[in-house]
């Protein structure tokens, strides 16, 4: 019989392929939804991801009405809103991500498809994402996240049907409304229904979130060793990886393992099938060292906002906390400041023109 871990472990694989093949194929990618839409006005990969943010928040809120998965074992509904790592931490996330072309889930599809430099990458945020969860700048996180928290009213959590106090039918109608007026968007124009692959990957990258949720606190739970439930994201499960690949017989395996396993193996599978796959690697140490210097960014402030682009702005979300639109707005300022700086090799000039001050 398959222990609990294994489940999740492969419940991880099995999702975290779906990404996989969502980012390669479907080209399914965050960075260049914000690119598109801050300089192209070209916001079709912008709606696939709010229908994916769509269908996880219907699938998860209906998982959790009908008492499959407990959502407050999550770590989301939290007693207070962290404003400081939401907006510090998600700002340092999007300049990196600006820095490096790419985010931790776009990382793992690019290592899929041959990229070295996205090795570096992985392992630089992998690390960093440790170093803050465990180690020398996890006294950085407590001292800004901490002093910066909105304390919550005894027995409020921070998602948004505890903060307005709904509960049952008044749930189901939030969760409902929200996601129809998603999808609404996404697909009044139709522009998105005319890009098959991004309305396939939306829909896919959505019921992966949750499925993750399913998984780790329906299929793979243990009652005798209870532990967080959770589902995609791509910050604090790289350094897991790291951890337990160094550490093996110290470590067990989970969900988060798992699907970073499974992007790689999904983004590898669509890249064969589809003679894509080649190797490439940096042009000189200067494009290296702006790849480096991204992903520490991303290894922070990843772990100070809780969550990256899919686990805050998807599998958060998906639980209505409120943290992800707040998160998700400050990724995408990290990302505006970081890509004009990319532009002009300048951070003042990137700074006036992100706020619309005149030189």
């Amino acid at each position: 019989m398959l222990s609990p871990s294994t489940i999740a472990f492969g419940c991880g694989l099995a999702a975290g392929a779906v990404l996989g093949v969502a980012g390669r194929a479907g080209r399914f990618c965050t960075l260049a939804m914000l690119e598109d839409a801050f300089f192209g006005s070209d916001y079709r990969r912008l709606k696939s991801f709010a229908l994916a943010a769509a269908v996880a928040l219907l699938a998860t809120q209906a998982l959790a009405g009908f008492g499959i998965v407990d959502l407050s074992r999550s770590i989301y509904p939290t007693a207070s809103i962290g404003l400081g790592g939401a907006i510090i931490g998600g700002l340092m996330f999007g300049v990196g991500m600006a820095l490096v072309g790419t985010c931790g889930f776009g990382t793992l599809v690019r290592i899929g498809g041959g990229d070295l430099r996205a090795i570096v990458v992985f392992l630089v945020l992998g690390l960093s994402a440790l170093a803050t969860m465990r180690g020398i700048t996890g006294m950085l996180r407590l001292a800004l996240i901490e002093p910066l928290s909105l304390r919550l009213p005894e027995g409020s959590t921070q998602t948004l049907t505890s903060l307005l106090g709904a509960g049952g039918t008044m749930r189901a109608i939030l969760t409902v409304s929200i996601a129809a007026a998603l999808a609404i968007w996404t697909l009044a124009d139709g522009r998105l229904i005319r890009s098959p692959r991004l309305l396939a990957s939306g829909l896919a990258v959505g019921a992966a979130i949750a499925f993750g949720w399913l998984a780790t606190g329906w299929l793979a739970d243990d009652e005798f060793d209870p532990t967080r439930v959770s589902s995609l994201t791509f910050v604090a499960p790289l350094g897991d990886t790291i951890l337990y690949i160094a550490t093996f017989s110290g470590a067990r395996l989970n969900f988060g393992i798992g699907s970073v396993a499974g992007v790689v193996a999904g983004s590898f599978a669509a890249a064969m099938l589809a003679r894509g796959f080649r190797w490439e690697a940096c042009d000189d140490a200067r494009e290296l060292k702006r790849h480096m210097t991204g992903a520490f960014l991303m290894g922070i402030g990843g772990v100070m906002s809780m969550g990256c682009t899919i686990g805050q702005g998807l599998t958060a979300f998906s639980t209505l906390a409120v943290s992800a639109p707040i998160t998700m707005l400050a990724i995408a300022c990290g990302v505006r400041l970081g890509l004009e700086f990319t532009m002009t090799g300048e951070w003042l000039p990137a700074v006036r023109k992100l706020f619309g001050v005149s030189t």
